[in-house]
């Protein structure tokens, strides 16, 4: 056997992708009250995070990733009063909900999302 093979790492159990699925798709609490996109991730996360490491790393990229859209989202209300605010609080919607959807996806495939331009405060 050559040493060029890596051990792969484990995949995680069919439960633990599908909560790390959640964690990353519970923001989408957001469109039904206010600051549900922060809510859903954390509410899940302090759950389930003891399921499994992938769901404690998930569930904190998701709510570091939430964090960083909320704070991208106040910085595009702040520039309102210059009318920029408004074709970026547009583009950052439409990234969250991208970015959002393939971290649901990858992680229920079993493979660690790390979202980009994220501020990862919970460590």
């Amino acid at each position: 056997m050559s040493d060029d093979v890596q051990n792969p790492l484990p995949t995680p159990s069919p439960e633990a992708r599908q909560w790390a699925m959640f964690c990353h798709f519970a923001a989408f609490l957001g469109l039904v009250f206010p600051f549900g996109n922060l809510l859903g991730p954390l509410i899940v996360w302090q759950i389930k995070k003891d399921l499994d490491p992938f769901v404690d790393a998930q569930g904190k990229e998701a709510l570091n990733f939430q964090i960083s859209v909320a704070l991208a989202a106040i910085v595009c209300f702040i520039l309102m009063v210059v009318i920029i605010g408004f074709p970026l609080l547009v583009l950052l919607g439409i990234a969250a909900l991208v970015l959002t959807i393939i971290a649901g996806i990858k992680a229920n495939e079993g493979q660690a999302y790390r979202y980009p331009f994220a501020w990862r405060l919970v460590k």
